[in-house]
Order: C-alpha cells, then sequence, then structure tokens
C-alpha cells in the first residue's frame, strides 16, 4: 500500500508518499524492509530512541508525534496520537472486518460476555468469533491468547482473517489498557457493552475515577452516535456508565433487575444451574441457564442484549442461553470428590471477581465455602488486604497460597493477605493448598480454587513453569480417593 493512501487525512507530511509501505510495527525489533516504523512514548522509553534502529532494519517511514525532533531521511509522517493513527493505519492497511463487531468493557465478566455473545450468535446460524483473554475462537480456530485486547496490528491482522474465514459477527473484550492506549480505535463497532466497576489495575490507572474514564472512552469516542449500548443496569457505575453513553449519542439498553431491554424478574439458584423469569418486548421467558453463580447471569443477559442489538430476536436470544457453556476457568466445575463436593476453579483475581464467586456458591452449598487464593506479584498491591478480608468474611476455611509472585518475594504478598484474614491457613506450595483444600472437603462442602483460572504456568523469579489449577484439581481427587 502507497504511503500516502495509508497515512491519507491523518497526518501532515510526508515527502515520498508514493512510496510502497509492506507492514507496519512500533517494536523496532520486528522491522522489515518496507515496513512503517510507529514511534509511541512508553512507560520505560521513547520509540524515538529507535527510529534509527529501525531504518537499519530497513523502515520505508516513520510514524512520529508533531513535536518529535527526529532526523532520518526516510518520509516521516507527523501527527497528534501516534497510537490512534497506527490503529487506523493498520486497519487501512489489513482492510476488511466482520460485519458486526461488539467490544464489551468492565472490570469482570468480559470473557464470558464475549463467549456467550459468540455462542448466542451461532446458535442463531451466524459464523461468529470472540477475542479476548482466553484467545480467539471461530470454527476454524482455538488460538490461546495472553493479552486481553491485541495490540492494534495484530488485531486489524485478526480482523481480516476472520473476515476471511467467513466470520459476520465477532466479539471482543475491551480492557482499560486497550482503550487508553488506542488500541481498539481502527475497529468498526456495532454496539458495545459494560457489566461493572471493581478495582483493578491500580498500579497502571492512579486512582479509580481514571479507570472508569479510560473504560468509557468505549461510549465516548468509539461507539458511533446512534449505535446500541448495552449496559448492565444493577452495578453502582452502571448509572454512570449509561449517563456516559447517553452524553455520547448511544443508544442506552438497560438488561438486569432495573433493565428496560431484559428485565430479569425472577431468579432461583441450584447447584449447577439458575432458572430465570426474563422480560424481553412484553413477553416473559422462562430460561434455565446450566451454570451457577448470579454473576454469569448477569453476563449471560448483557451478552443477550449485545446479540438481539446485532439483529438477533430476543426469543432466539434468551433460548440460546439454555445452551451456553462457561469460558474456560470462570466457576468451572473441575471436579467432584467423593463425597460429592464440588471444586470450581475461577479466574477470581480482584476484589470485586472473588466476592461474587464467593456469593455465588452459598446458596447451593450446606456444609462450608473452602477457598485457596492468592495475589499477584508486580501488580497492585492495595487490593491484597481487601482480598484477605473478602475471604475472611465469606469462606468457611480460607488457605492464602501463591499466585503468580513473579519478580516479589511471594511471603511477603501472603503476608499482607494474612494480616486482613484472621483465621486463614498459609500454604506457600499452591499444589500442596489445592490438595490440602479436597482434603478437608466433606459432604454439602464446596471448593473454590481462585486467581488463575484458564492459565497453565506459575511465574515466579523469572521463570513460568508449567502448572494448571485444574490439573491439580484432578490429581488431588484421584489421590483422595486412592487413600
Amino acid at each position: 500500500m502507497k504511503l500516502c493512501d495509508l497515512a491519507g487525512d491523518l497526518g501532515t507530511g510526508p515527502d515520498g508518499a508514493n512510496v510502497e509501505i509492506t507492514g507496519l510495527t512500533s517494536d523496532s525489533r520486528m522491522v522489515e524492509p518496507g515496513f512503517l516504523f510507529a514511534a509511541h512514548a512508553g512507560t520505560k522509553g521513547h520509540g524515538e530512541s529507535f527510529t534509527a534502529d529501525a531504518q537499519a532494519r530497513g523502515a520505508a517511514a516513520l510514524l512520529v508525534s508533531d513535536g518529535a525532533s527526529v532526523e532520518s531521511s526516510l518520509p516521516l509522517v507527523r501527527v497528534s496520537d501516534t497510537r490512534r493513527a497506527l490503529s487506523l493505519m493498520a486497519a487501512r492497511f489489513y482492510g476488511r472486518q466482520p460485519a458486526q463487531v461488539v467490544a464489551v468493557t468492565g472490570t469482570s465478566g468480559k470473557t464470558s460476555i464475549t463467549a456467550f455473545t459468540r455462542q448466542i450468535w451461532a446458535a442463531s446460524g451466524l459464523v461468529s468469533a470472540s477475542i479476548g483473554t482466553t484467545g480467539v475462537v471461530s470454527p476454524t480456530r482455538d488460538d490461546y491468547g495472553t493479552l486481553t485486547t491485541p495490540e492494534p496490528v495484530a488485531l486489524a491482522k485478526l480482523m481480516a482473517e476472520l473476515a476471511h474465514e467467513g466470520v459476520t459477527h465477532a466479539a471482543m473484550e475491551a480492557s482499560s489498557h486497550g482503550l487508553e492506549q488506542r488500541r481498539l480505535d481502527g475497529v468498526n463497532l456495532s454496539a458495545a457493552g459494560f457489566i461493572n466497576l471493581g478495582r483493578d489495575h491500580m498500579d497502571y490507572h492512579p486512582t479509580v475515577e481514571d479507570y472508569f474514564r479510560a473504560k468509557m472512552r468505549l461510549f465516548d469516542t468509539l461507539l458511533p452516535k446512534g449505535a446500541p449500548a448495552v449496559i448492565y443496569a444493577d452495578d453502582a457505575w452502571s448509572a454512570r456508565a449509561a449517563e456516559t453513553a447517553r452524553a455520547a449519542g448511544a443508544d442506552v439498553r438497560l438488561v438486569g433487575r432495573a433493565g428496560d431491554l431484559l428485565i430479569l424478574k425472577r431468579l432461583e439458584h441450584e447447584r449447577h444451574r439458575q432458572i430465570a423469569e426474563i422480560e424481553a418486548a412484553g413477553q416473559i421467558h422462562r430460561i434455565v441457564l446450566p451454570l451457577a453463580g448470579e454473576f454469569q447471569m448477569a453476563n449471560a443477559l448483557v451478552a443477550a442484549g449485545l446479540a438481539i442489538s446485532t439483529g438477533v430476536e430476543p426469543a432466539v436470544a434468551l433460548r440460546a442461553l439454555e445452551g451456553l457453556r462457561g469460558a474456560p476457568g470462570r466457576l468451572d466445575l473441575a471436579g467432584t470428590t467423593g463425597e460429592g463436593a464440588p471444586v470450581f476453579v475461577d479466574y477470581a483475581h480482584k476484589p470485586e471477581a472473588l466476592e461474587n464467586v464467593l456469593q455465588s456458591v452459598r446458596p447451593f452449598t450446606t456444609g462450608r465455602v473452602i477457598l485457596v487464593f492468592g495475589c499477584g506479584g508486580d501488580r497492585d498491591t492495595g487490593k491484597r488486604p481487601i482480598m484477605g478480608a473478602i475471604a475472611a468474611r465469606l469462606a468457611d476455611v480460607a488457605i492464602v497460597t501463591d499466585d503468580n509472585p513473579r519478580s516479589e518475594e511471594p511471603a511477603a504478598i501472603r503476608a499482607a493477605i494474612l494480616a486482613a484474614a484472621p483465621g486463614a491457613r498459609e500454604i506457600g506450595d499452591r499444589r500442596e493448598a489445592i490438595r490440602t483444600a479436597v482434603a478437608l472437603a466433606g459432604p454439602g462442602d464446596t471448593v473454590i480454587v481462585a486467581g488463575k483460572g484458564h492459565e497453565n504456568g506459575q511465574t515466579a523469579g523469572g521463570r513460568t513453569l508449567p502448572f494448571s489449577d485444574h490439573e491439580e484439581v484432578r490429581l488431588a481427587i484421584a489421590g483422595k480417593e486412592r487413600a
């Protein structure tokens, strides 16, 4: 693609507008001959420091900020926001996207909502995909991922690949990092969703207000005016999210007990399912959701709202809820002990998520709730005592263990949690902690292993070793039964 076609009206310059561009990147190490190199400001340095390296590797042009002081013989495209410009250029470069793309933001539940939306579309006969923390799922792929929201060039390439394979409907997660770093700016959105807001990423955002504003960029900047904004109505931040979306010109559609598009009239909890009465367009639908936890009903309602907002009939969308499968590691039944105690693995690694999962199993637990959890290293330290207090309040037995301590001293992380969790047990070895919890479980008890969910590694001291909570639960149950 010619540089003039790629840059278009995005910035000023350059000479050499007819230069052929063969690719784009913001990582100088990934530059190949003919690439455009985007020089971003980062937390640990500035891309402008690597323009010479990019040129040496064969870069054909540079994308820099308006005030950049860059000496280069290459054509320069100067813009006010290099991250946004790169996203828009990547979308132009790769071209195609699925006809309907929806994005959902919030603190907890994004992965489940994107997976549920994909499943509802598929049940309606639509070729669909989901993109998020657990990877990319479509009719032809199931790729494990590492980023909630992919980098803009990778995302644009992925969108084109999905469109090429025939995907017409795609649902994706919109993280606060991804939104603030302009990763979604090149995506053509048909609708957007909001589920909740809690404490997360306080190592990146200075305040919860700043975190909320980053989330709201999905509605006040990226969602086209008049497009549907599906908002869960029953969260403490729902009213502000709805207000932001309305002020931006979105068609706000609420779901939940205080909803208007989908109104949750009644909800009954059973051990592995929920029975709900949901009103849509004046009709009451009785739905059996095959997933435990009221938070999963909230996720399902947002997903159904997004599906309805992209053309699925309400009755069809709601009927599809009865066939939903949970996203990997989201209140995932990893096994049942010989005495009938279910053992769930959940990704809950932040306060509100941990509180939700503990509350969700209480209605069907006649005995004790036994919890295994920890907090990650090199992340928000303030949430550690908060999560310890939640565990002390809502679990009958709490076992504090390690969860990706990364470069920190594991014992120090555990101590910060234990300071707010009197009576909790400390077992640093996560494998041993899981085995202890399973051994303690008796009839009527429920075990939750929280924090890692779908992850298949444990990171400590600069190394990531294979570790799966699901596999450890299965081995623990087998060991208990053999004993």
